[in-house]
């Protein structure tokens, strides 16, 4: 492991706990100061993988974020874009494992900013039930942005797609647009690894696609979008890494 990779590393974990302490007083709070200060964190760690590990980021199609309640289905690579995505949305809402509410702090966290906890033990009552729940809130003022990650976990870069249903049913269930995004990110930071590679992660955000489409060619369709996007966009990764690229075959 770099030098580089073990100073991220270290001041990443340290900072979350320094900012979970610093959040205390936001319990007292309304729900849009912890917000404000969850972006804040999101905004930050983009910082912190450009300055310490050198991981630079370049966005492109901001313009294709609508306003309003959004459903947000997003490639997932790396735990990268579980924290570099937040700062790209007004109120960011994530979908999460019920363990995790059980931590301290963070779960304490989560639940003040109205995250979605699912128990994935509980079967198709609990999903209904999590429909529901995300319908209710993504609709909450001026309207929240939900992300999923279509896959459900973590892919290798490069790897072959693995979509899972969830992102249909909940599809069908809010009626929002739904916004692609592609990204590169587990070239630069791998799943699973405390290694990095310095590079720039390339996140691609498609124009949405429009609630009510027939379920079988909204599954197809956003497929085709995410992968096909996160497949040059890892050519272009490969490309920049050139000597230092990891085993994987330029797609196409």
């Amino acid at each position: 492991m770099t030098p580089r990779s073990l100073a991220l590393n270290a001041v990443l974990y340290v900072s979350l706990v320094l900012y979970m302490l610093l959040a205390l007083p936001s319990f007292v709070l309304p729900r849009s100061a912890l917000m404000a200060y969850v972006r804040g964190w999101g905004h930050y760690f983009v910082w912190i993988c450009r300055v310490i590990g050198g991981i630079g980021l370049e966005v492109r199609g901001r313009e294709n974020i609508p306003p309003g309640p959004l459903l947000v289905a997003s490639k997932h690579q790396s735990i990268w874009e579980t924290f570099a995505l937040i700062g790209l949305f007004d109120d960011p809402c994530f979908i999460l494992k019920q363990e995790l509410t059980w931590i301290p702090l963070f779960g304490w966290y989560a639940m003040k900013a109205r995250m979605l906890p699912v128990d994935r033990r509980g079967g198709s009552g609990v999903l209904r039930q999590l429909n529901e729940r995300a319908r209710s809130e993504i609709r909450r003022g001026a309207g929240r942005q939900l992300l999923i990650f279509p896959e459900g976990t973590r892919r290798a870069a490069g790897a072959p797609p693995a979509y899972r249903h969830g992102v249909v049913h909940m599809y069908e269930k809010l009626g929002v647009p739904c916004l692609p995004v592609a990204l590169n990110s587990g070239l630069f930071w791998p799943r699973r690894s405390l290694k990095h590679r310095q590079g720039t992660v390339l996140v691609e955000i498609l124009p949405p696609l429009p609630p009510a489409m027939p379920r079988d060619a909204f599954a197809s369709e956003l497929q085709q979008r995410i992968e096909e996007a996160s497949d040059r966009l890892l050519a272009e990764g490969l490309k920049e890494l050139g000597a230092n690229a990891p085993a994987i075959p330029a797609p196409g």
